[in-house]
């Protein structure tokens, strides 16, 4: 039998990414529950912690680097990133123009 030439995670790296996982979540939980900080300063830790967790999700459990010589690992960040963008860009334009629509008075 042939070994893969992509190598699958250790439960090491597993457990380091549950764990970074479970810790980027818990951190803008805790900073919007307990009103720690203003209002901006919620919204850069939100967006922190989420680009840090994608990078956390595709480098532990996608097993994405830059060491293997085939360009699936590029275009699939590529993509992600594209996704990433178009999600989160329509998401803040609709929830602008939601606000601008909204206002009673």
């Amino acid at each position: 039998m042939k070994d893969s030439p992509i190598a699958h995670g250790s439960v090491r790296s597993y457990v380091i990414g549950l764990a970074l996982s479970l810790v980027l979540t818990a951190i803008p939980f805790a900073v919007v529950m307990g009103d720690l900080v203003a209002a901006s300063t919620k919204v850069l830790v939100i967006v922190a912690a989420a680009v840090s967790q994608v990078l956390v999700q595709l480098i532990m459990f996608m097993h994405m680097d830059t060491k293997q010589e085939e360009g699936w690992n590029v275009m699939s960040l590529v993509f992600t990133v594209t996704i990433l963008g178009l999600v989160v860009g329509g998401s803040l334009w609709i929830m602008h123009h939601l606000h601008l629509n909204m206002m009673i008075g």
